[in-house]
């Protein structure tokens, strides 16, 4: 047996989100907002502390600073049962931060990188990461440190005989460099969201974009949101309405789908039964503030699995 059933290789870092702002922020202005929440942030370790609480043994590796910002990102995983022996402690840095504003019509993001740029090539323990059965890896455009090997990271997990998966995120320089495609050629599992797929297509609309990107990975998973999600292997298409949910706050959402999806793939299910979890999962974390406080209420969580027909989980 192995000792994991995915490993996440990825960013850690809090998110600091500010509820009830105005609609129009001015500068030297003093704005007050109505409630404020701090939870486990970052794509990577979101998706690893929902796939725990659904079940997996999850490996984690990451980068943290000599702070306690990381100490309380660390607690959070912890209480899901995410081991965390593959966290690497930079001394004298600093972890990351992202604050979220969220407004009617979307949100600002804004991201202190910190340790994200620390994590290197050369930290990662191949024994430990490649002791599972999938790997996954979130953020590739903020990783910047890890992103010229990542490819041979891949490489090396597929080579180990695991599936593998990406979700790259936004690339907040908006350049979507070529460079992605090197490691597409190792993914099996691609799992962008409707914008992110056209740009690294560079093909629109979806329809054109997922034709490029089909042709490169072995699965495409595209996330629109409220529209559902669509996935295409080779030429055959499956498509999956969203699940309905009273939203509270929609961060995370995509990364808990990708953790839904990932949960049934690596059980062998149909595409089509992997698509509809995702959107059940993603369903779910907008139901709580944050990315994860969904899944850490287990009884809220069991609870809405349950009432929406997911089965064993």
């Amino acid at each position: 047996m192995k000792r994991f059933e995915v490993s996440v290789v990825g960013e850690l870092n809090l998110d600091l989100i500010l509820y009830g702002l105005p609609e129009k922020l001015e500068l030297e202005r003093e704005h007050l907002a109505q409630s404020l929440s701090i939870t486990l942030g970052s794509s990577s370790a979101i998706f690893a502390h929902n796939l725990a609480c659904l079940g997996n043994r999850v490996g984690f590796s990451s980068g943290i600073g000599s702070d306690s910002l990381g100490e309380i990102c660390k607690e959070r995983l912890a209480e899901a049962k995410v081991d965390l022996s593959g966290v690497k402690k930079f001394a004298g840095k600093i972890t990351g931060l992202t604050t979220i504003l969220p407004q009617a019509t979307g949100r600002y993001i804004l991201t202190y990188p910190g340790t994200m740029r620390d994590l290197k090539f050369q930290d990662l323990d191949f024994a430990y990461i490649l002791a599972a059965k999938h790997l996954h890896v979130s953020s590739y455009f903020l990783q910047t440190g890890l992103r010229p090997n990542l490819a041979e990271l891949f490489r090396r997990a597929q080579e180990s005989g695991l599936t593998t998966s990406l979700d790259t995120n936004d690339d907040p320089e908006d350049c979507w460099s070529g460079d992605v495609q090197d490691v597409l050629r190792y993914v099996d599992v691609f799992l962008p969201n409707e914008s992110e797929a056209c740009k690294i297509a560079r093909a629109e609309p979806l329809a054109a974009a997922a034709q490029i990107l089909s042709e490169q990975v072995s699965l495409l998973v595209v996330k629109r949101g409220a529209q559902g999600s669509i996935a295409w292997r080779g030429k055959e298409k499956f498509v999956a309405p969203a699940q309905p949910a009273t939203p509270i706050d929609s961060v995370g959402a995509g990364d808990s789908f990708d953790a839904g999806f990932v949960h049934r793939f690596i059980r062998g299910a149909t595409v089509q039964t992997c698509l509809e979890f995702a959107n059940l999962t993603g369903a779910l974390s907008v139901t709580r503030a944050g990315g994860t406080e969904a899944f850490r209420d287990a009884a809220h969580r069991e609870k809405f699995l349950r009432d929406h027909s997911a089965g064993d989980p």
